[in-house]
């Protein structure tokens, strides 16, 4: 069995939403396409082909799926996020959002999982809307983005909703959004977009949440990355430096009083999937680091193509035990079945 764990759509009220919204982000159409801007001079294309496709949750989808052999994919909601709308709109969206994901898994109870959305500027809604998702609707997880537009998951605001994932024994999808970091974005997508601000802020939000103390407080709570992590397999054993130097004195009130080591909430809460990176070396690198044990398929669709990742992942010489982890068994450890 093949299950993809970074598989996007979005919704009509969704859409609305953000033709509607006065502030950031918002669709508008100028020069015969539609534009996403994140900010005055910060913005992207986003034609009808992308938004036809994230839309779309029964026939084009399931054959992108069968093109490559992908059985399951457990859809999340895409970017432009829903938690850096307006908060009751954001809500509303996420309440939206959800419902219909469960009328298109009803539809394909075969084909589709799903990820949570939520409208997390407003926590106690939050929580009532991520266990209605998972208790009533049977999600598997909750998809989040590494901003809201004015704060980062760290914020003590949210652990009311991590410690509820964690108490429903459900994983957590850090996906990226459009970076709110000043010098991310002063280059226009080029420098904030996917190919890197993206990547950026969400490690640095997986270091706050390591450092401000959350798997500390929730030891059992799962986060997954895509894109091989955001380059941290790379810098696992670089992110303990501090604690490590010895002009550091133990204890020192300049470093956080987390109870491990920064590498050891890396190996021991983070997941990662194969999407959007098309490098080998970052394939083996995430093997290496965490072990192949810690490797799920993530096709990032519509936003890539799924043959692309299937022709990809096909050169980096997987044994079949590697192939039987990374499609099947790692995600199955993480609650996605049926």
């Amino acid at each position: 069995m093949k299950i993809d764990l970074e598989n996007h759509f979005g919704t009509e009220m969704w859409v609305d939403a953000l033709y509607k919204n006065t502030g950031y982000p918002r669709f508008v159409d100028e020069d015969g396409e539609r534009h996403v801007y994140h900010g005055a001079d910060y913005w992207q294309p986003f034609g009808d082909a992308l938004v036809n496709r994230l839309l779309d949750v029964d026939d084009a989808r399931i054959a992108a799926m069968d093109a490559t052999g992908i059985d399951v994919a457990v859809l999340s909601h895409t970017a432009p996020a829903v938690e850096v709308l307006p908060p009751k709109v954001a809500t509303a969206v996420a309440h939206d959002s959800n419902t219909k994901l469960a009328e298109a898994i009803d539809r394909h109870p075969t084909r589709y999982l799903g990820f949570a959305t939520l409208g997390v500027r407003e926590p106690d809604l939050a929580v009532r809307e991520l266990e209605r998702c998972v208790k009533e609707l049977g999600f598997k997880g909750w998809n989040t983005h590494s901003n809201f537009g004015d704060s980062y998951l760290d914020d003590k605001r949210y652990w009311p909703i991590l410690a509820k994932a964690e108490e429903l024994g459900i994983p957590v999808y850090l996906h990226p959004t459009f970076p709110i970091i000043r010098q991310l974005t002063e280059y226009g997508l080029a420098l904030a977009g996917p190919s890197f601000g993206f990547g950026i802020e969400t490690s640095i939000v997986m270091m706050r949440l390591i450092l401000s103390g959350v798997f500390d407080a929730f030891p059992k709570l799962t986060i997954i990355l895509g894109h091989y992590g955001e380059a941290l397999p790379f810098l696992r054993a670089r992110v303990d430096r501090s604690f490590l130097q010895y002009h550091v004195p133990k204890g020192s009130g300049s470093m956080p009083p987390i109870k491990k080591r920064p590498s050891q909430y890396l190996q021991e809460n983070l997941y990662v999937t194969t999407s959007g990176n098309f490098l080998a070396a970052a394939f083996h690198c995430s093997q290496e680091s965490l072990g192949m044990d810690k490797i799920c398929l993530g096709t990032d669709y519509p936003f890539e193509t799924t043959t692309e990742i299937d022709e990809f992942l096909g050169t980096v010489g997987m044994t079949p035990e590697d192939e039987r982890k990374l499609y099947e068994e790692n995600p199955l450890r993480l609650g996605f079945r049926l």
